[in-house]
């Protein structure tokens, strides 16, 4: 057993809690993490506030990255020392995971949003001996330690700042890997991404990295747009100023963008996406909405041969996708670093203010 200092969600819309809890040790195929940094994601603070029902009280965080402290007895992926960041859950058995599709499992919900293990147990207990959901994400890192699968940790160079790699493991794969791994557009193509948050801001850079030469910005806050082109966009768009639509249709010669990505999870916003495609286009939905929500689109913009394509986790293999990401990082090409601002753990609500009201765009904490 060991005792940590976690951030724990207590009620919902209600601020996190600084508090000890416990930690179970491993089981065989579990790794204890010594945390270094941890990333604020827009997923954290909509299971906070109950529009996804992981049940509470809870440790959050799922962009996690930090120092290998113990491994269960069945691991060989990692060793003690080694420097890791935490990806999503999966079962490794069902169908998509056998082909590679791990973001994609079958189980993906009860991996990362249960609340506990697969059996139904969590590994954190509060200083009253009360069960804490635990598992978030397979890794629960909203504190200096965190418990995860072997399958969901990403054994990194040692050479980088490990502080700034967490949000690799969630939202900037998943921005980036949109673009790269999923819609995979061609050089000289144009894209309009929708919202400049962190992920819309990693799509933007993966844009500039695979060739397109047309990148649209689409945001309501201007500072975010000046920032999305600095690093890559090629045009901005205040949708709250102009008609959106129009707009990436004008910048693309009248005729929409070859590629859209929807960050937002608004049903207005991800029907402009769709809208300001070309006859041909794909559209990319990673914008997370509360379960239920509808979206209505006029058919005839569909059957036009655009396409929607809902996205996961940037279709990646976390193995993979995250060490390419840190070369692309190293080399200058992938400056994620631009977007983040750290806190201390124990500032954790002025941190997820910072990232609701747009102020910061990638929050990362550090015990």
């Amino acid at each position: 057993m060991l005792q940590c200092t976690a951030a724990v969600a207590r009620e919902a819309k209600a601020p996190f809690a600084i508090e000890t809890i416990t930690i179970e040790d491993p089981r065989p195929d579990e790794v204890i993490i010594r945390i270094k940094g941890t990333g604020v994601c827009h997923t954290d603070i909509v299971v906070r506030d109950q529009y996804y029902p992981t049940p509470l009280p809870a440790v959050l965080g799922h962009e996690g990255a930090g120092v290998v402290e113990r491994v269960g007895s069945a691991v060989t992926k990692v060793q003690p020392g080694d420097h890791v960041v935490m990806a999503f859950g999966s079962c490794g058995k069902c169908a998509n995971c056998e082909a590679g599709k791990a973001p994609y499992c079958l189980e993906f919900f009860g991996y990362n949003f249960g609340g506990g293990r697969a059996d139904g147990s969590s590994p954190l207990t509060g200083k009253t001996g009360e069960r804490i959901s635990g598992c978030f994400f397979c890794q629960s890192s909203f504190g200096d330690f965190a418990l995860a699968k072997a399958r969901n940790v990403v054994k990194i160079d040692k050479s980088v700042p490990l502080e700034l790699m967490g949000p690799l493991g969630c939202g900037i794969s998943t921005g980036a890997g949109t673009v790269i791994n999923a819609l995979r557009p061609h050089a000289g193509s144009s894209i309009a991404v929708f919202g400049a948050g962190s992920v819309g801001m990693a799509a933007i850079m993966a844009a500039r990295i695979v060739g397109c030469t047309t990148i649209i910005a689409v945001d309501l806050n201007d500072s975010r747009l000046k920032l999305a082109l600095a690093l890559g966009a090629t045009h901005m768009v205040n949708g709250g100023r102009e008609d959106a639509v129009a707009a990436v249709q004008a910048l693309t010669g009248g005729l929409g963008a070859h590629y859209s990505v929807e960050c937002t999870g608004v049903p207005k916003v991800f029907r402009q996406a769709v809208e300001a495609l070309r006859v041909t286009g794909t559209c990319g939905l990673i914008g997370a909405a509360p379960l239920g929500t509808d979206v209505a689109f006029d058919m005839n913009n569909i059957l036009f041969g655009r396409t929607i394509k809902g996205v996961v986790e940037g279709d990646s293999n976390a193995d993979i996708f995250i060490p390419q990401l840190i070369e692309l990082w190293k080399q200058g090409r992938f400056p994620f670093d631009k977007l983040i601002k750290f806190y201390d753990l124990k500032d954790i609500n002025l941190a997820c203010a910072a990232s609701e009201d747009g102020s910061v765009l990638k929050p990362v904490l550090r015990p």
